[in-house]
């Protein structure tokens, strides 16, 4: 449940010492901040004319929600030390100056080779060392959240869907829930597990991808093109038990819009791929020259990722064991068996080494999902009325959020939601700090950030 606070209780509870950033948003005259506290979330609103004490002060990963606020709703964050616009681009930009003896810049961006979205880095570069990154992003801002206002939570589903398509299945589920909790509507059981396997198979399929890309950036294509085969035999699966490759729009709220195809073309597609990836993986761990260039490259501290409060594979990759489907937990995860990989290093080669546990544990998730699959319908209607709610589920990138108020005609007033990758980006910045320039390809695609998840 929201609590609407004062100015005075805004400022205390930014003071107190023990809590996580998980959301950040506003709408005109409001302000509102989701912390996690003691593995407790607490939704408080403040109402501001025009300005607000900023998080940012406290809680650096807050900058770019801050900035973005201001550019999209006018709200001025009292404290923020940078107060260059993010979202807004017919303007200079004004890097941060680096000074030193020797010191380059190298701009990238925004667009790139290849067939990907566009985002700028900026190196400051001492020799081949790269002493600052700063990344310029907001280029493929759609105006997701003004889009969703006015629409039905069918048709606003489809605009969730499309938020990053990676993360159609994830992005479509958070908005559900959200929608779902705020009108008190139970979802058939059926639904309920037919989601949970449309997620894990999104999972498994951007991993396979990821793990062959990053292998394939330190120049062992062997790998990427194992991984991609084994991609693209997810993603034809997906497309044979729901009928699209991605899944997208078959998760919406009160259920889903397609059941199950045969379900023994998913065991023989686990049963297939478990022990090819297992080969692969005794490949990757069996290559001096591949570790040389994974092992201590891109290392992002514990200290960061805590402060950060960054989940997925970054932040498990640090030591930091959160997961959405263990806490708070969601159905039909909380009656499931499945362990969450952390490891420690933090670097390059600690992600692709959760990447690969995840992968193994989502196999076993499939399986139990197909033993335990209840029968019945599919989706429930959904009652025209007001409320408001928010949800948290896991991505394959991490924690997505989405928070969600209906109208009296149960129609989205106001929705956010907010990808992983805002709390992610910031800390690639960090990782590839005293690397060369030549392992930021390396370092970005272990971290696979969304820009369109990202700049909404």
């Amino acid at each position: 449940m929201r609590r609407s606070i004062d100015t005075d209780a805004w400022r205390f509870l930014l003071a107190e010492p023990e809590w996580d950033l998980v959301g950040l948003w506003a709408e005109p005259g409001r302000v509102h901040l989701l912390r996690r506290v003691g593995g407790e979330l607490d939704h408080v609103s403040l109402d501001c004319a025009a300005s607000y004490p900023s998080v940012s002060a406290v809680r650096p990963s807050a900058v770019r929600l801050e900035r973005a606020i201001h550019d999209l709703w006018g709200l001025v964050p009292e404290g923020l030390e940078d107060r260059r616009g993010w979202l807004r681009h017919e303007k200079e930009y004004d890097f941060l100056p680096v000074e030193g003896e020797g010191i380059h810049q190298v701009p990238v961006g925004p667009i790139h080779a290849g067939v990907i979205e566009p985002g700028h880095f900026r190196f400051h570069v001492q020799g081949e060392t790269v002493v600052r990154l700063e990344q310029r992003l907001g280029y493929v801002h759609k105006g997701i959240e003004r889009h969703m206002e006015g629409k039905t939570p069918a048709e606003a589903a489809r605009l969730a869907a499309r938020i990053s398509g990676d993360s159609t299945v994830a992005h479509s589920l958070a908005f559900a829930r959200a929608v779902e909790a705020a009108l008190g509507q139970e979802v058939p059981p059926r639904a309920v597990f037919l989601r949970a396997l449309m997620a894990e198979l999104e999972r498994v399929a951007n991993h396979f991808g990821d793990v062959g890309a990053i292998c394939n950036d330190a120049a062992f294509a062997f790998i990427h093109a194992q991984c991609q085969m084994l991609r693209e035999e997810t993603l034809r699966t997906a497309d044979a038990l729901f009928g699209h490759r991605l899944m997208m729009d078959r998760v919406v709220p009160g259920g889903v819009t397609q059941d199950l195809g045969d379900p023994e073309k998913l065991r023989r597609f686990i049963a297939a791929a478990r022990p090819r990836f297992a080969e692969i993986v005794a490949v990757y761990d069996d290559k001096p020259s591949l570790g040389d260039r994974t092992n201590t490259t891109g290392i992002t501290r514990k200290a960061l990722v805590d402060r950060f409060a960054a989940g997925g594979y970054v932040g498990r990759a640090a030591g930091r064991a959160h997961d959405a489907r263990k806490s708070p937990g969601y159905p039909p995860y909380d009656g499931l068996s499945f362990e969450v990989p952390v490891f420690e290093a933090g670097d390059v080669n600690a992600r692709v080494w959760v990447r690969i546990r995840e992968i193994e544990e989502s196999l076993k998730l499939l399986e139990q999902i197909l033993d335990r699959l209840p029968a019945g319908p599919i989706a429930a209607a959904l009652p025209e009325r007001a409320g408001e709610a928010l949800a948290l589920v896991e991505g394959f990138r991490g924690e997505i959020l989405c928070w969600v108020r209906l109208d009296e005609a149960g129609r989205i007033a106001r929705c956010h939601p907010r990808d992983p990758s805002w709390f992610q980006w910031p800390l690639l910045e960090a990782a590839i700090e005293g690397n060369i320039i030549a392992d930021f390809p390396l370092c970005n695609k272990s971290f696979n950030c969304s820009y369109a998840g990202h700049d909404l």
